[in-house]
């Protein structure tokens, strides 16, 4: 009996609304999880824009700052950029940012 309470206690901590209301109020946990999907990688005079089950639009930045490129990439598809070698900011949407550099 102790032991199935503890289980049932577990459960409903990990399930609690404070665990779920993490998330900002204007994007569903779903839709957090799904763009953990998109991802980016730096090449050799490239980088690769990588959408996951959503449309993601891509804000590409030098490193001072400067906006070099904005992408749309459809779900489930990539994007190859040639760009000069540096650093750059990528900003997946409101979700994550990644500094990757071009070779």
């Amino acid at each position: 009996m102790k032991r199935t309470l503890l289980i049932l206690f577990l459960c409903a901590m990990l399930w609690s609304p404070a665990v779920i209301a993490s998330a900002p109020d204007n994007v569903s946990r779903l839709e957090q999880l799904q763009s953990v999907e998109a991802t980016v990688q730096g090449g050799v005079g490239h980088i690769t824009l990588i959408a996951g089950a959503n449309d993601v639009v891509f804000n590409i930045y030098t490193i001072t700052g400067q906006v070099v490129r904005v992408v749309r990439v459809p779900a489930d598809s990539r994007s190859t950029l040639e760009l000069p070698k540096g650093f750059y900011i990528v900003k997946c949407g409101s979700q994550w940012s990644r500094k990757v550099v071009v070779r």
